[in-house]
């Protein structure tokens, strides 16, 4: 696998997880307690035998660079390995990067002087679980120009991807990005074939086709919209199946694009299922986050004489518990929650603080606010959405830099 160049793409804004995404790129979003969402794709990395990684940023990337150096400074470069950063530097001319497509082509320089002879192009901002070296095998025993992965989904859920058609020998025969009729996969009407904006390619060939797309003057420059759908017609092209053979990955098929509010609500709420839908625990395959030098959680009775009760929640290291009732949560590092709240069905950031005898249901607070004495969100929507960001299922977001007290 040190024949293969990792592309991240990690520079989207991610408008629909705002506020979330207020002060941070989508890619840096704290995830499940103790992650960021890119830490998957970059475990994946790791696991997979890559060790070559560029991580293209843009939008807001100054939390996204601080997690990358202070986690994932751990390969070599006197072994040529790395995981770097590159923000537009505008080497091809006065833009910042405009469409997937064009972020890799105002890097081509670092594609070549990689001599690397496969490229991988990744999204940073997914959750899942898969082996990118059984990817590789793949299209080296096939020997074709580009594959890509695809997994199958509801006709309802297919409109939001690219659509893809193959033969029986697996090559994409067309691909249409987010159709309003969607085609449904041979034999099930119902389910269809999409691709997951991952693709593999033979290096020289991407080269080609991102000089190619860069003098089209009908391009958006994009990956899924422009590239794919075109080199169907010219290059040969096989669909990966996710999940089909994870060689070490346990098959959980497990995938996710928490791109909106009650999507990565949802998602976190997952990891509190008895059999969560994507397994953490593998321990050959775990996901790397950062961890602080902080006391282990404490969940400990009031002096009020009030009783802790925590059940059916995910604690991170520092986290304590005080006199509290907390049920179906995802605290992360240094949280306290203090004597008499009832937390439930909640997801709070770093070092966030809830005051005595406050009240809160479905709701992400994030990092740092501070929730006084008494409190109640989550129960008034009206009220709430007069102060909050209020998702389509009634989830509450409490941004951060929020003073209660204070209109917003």
């Amino acid at each position: 696998m040190y024949q293969t160049l990792a592309v991240i793409l990690a520079g989207g804004s991610g408008n629909r997880l705002k506020p979330l995404t207020e002060h941070r790129a989508k890619p840096a979003v704290p995830f499940g307690g103790q992650y960021r969402i890119i830490d998957f794709t970059l475990s994946n990395c790791l696991h997979s035998g890559i060790r070559q990684v560029l991580v293209l940023t843009q939008y807001k990337s100054h939390s996204l660079q601080k997690h990358l150096r202070d986690v994932w400074s751990l390969f070599n470069p006197e072994m040529g390995e790395f995981i770097t950063a590159v923000p537009p530097q505008m080497r091809t001319g006065q833009s910042w990067y405009c469409g997937t497509a064009d972020a890799v082509y105002q890097n081509l320089y670092l594609l070549e002087r990689s001599e690397a002879p496969f490229t991988l192009i990744l999204a940073g901002d997914h959750i899942y679980r898969m082996d990118y070296a059984q990817m590789l095998r793949y299209h080296c025993n096939i020997q074709c120009d580009v594959t890509i992965a695809c997994m199958d989904v509801s006709i309802g859920e297919a409109s939001a991807f690219g659509v893809m058609t193959v033969d029986n020998q697996s090559r994409i025969r067309s691909f249409e990005e987010k159709p309003s009729y969607p085609a449904a996969m041979p034999g099930d009407k119902n389910r269809a074939l999409v691709s997951m904006g991952i693709y593999l390619f033979s290096t020289g060939a991407l080269i080609k086709l991102l000089k190619s797309d860069h003098e089209r003057e009908d391009s958006s420059h994009d990956f899924g919209k422009d590239i794919i759908p075109r080199l169907i017609h010219s290059h040969d092209v096989a669909a990966y199946r996710f999940g089909m053979k994870e060689g070490r990955v346990s098959p959980d098929k497990y995938w996710r694009d928490v791109g909106t509010i009650d999507s990565y609500y949802q998602s976190n709420m997952a990891l509190l299922q008895h059999v969560p839908p994507i397994d953490l625990y593998q321990e050959n395959w775990p996901i790397r986050a950062y961890a602080a030098q902080s006391p282990p959680a404490k969940v400990v009775d009031g002096e009020s004489g009030n009783g802790a009760v925590c059940s059916n929640s995910i604690i991170a290291n520092g986290a304590i518990i005080t006199g509290a009732k907390v049920y179906d949560c995802i605290l992360f590092p240094l949280v306290k929650i203090d004597d008499g709240a009832d937390v439930r069905r909640c997801i709070l950031f770093e070092r966030a603080y809830i005051g005595k005898g406050v009240r809160l249901q479905n709701c992400i607070v994030e990092k740092n606010v501070h929730i006084p004495e008494h409190e109640t969100v989550g129960f008034d929507e009206l009220k709430d959405r007069q102060r909050f960001t209020v998702s389509e299922s009634g989830v509450v977001v409490i941004p951060q830099g929020y003073v209660f007290g204070e209109m917003a």
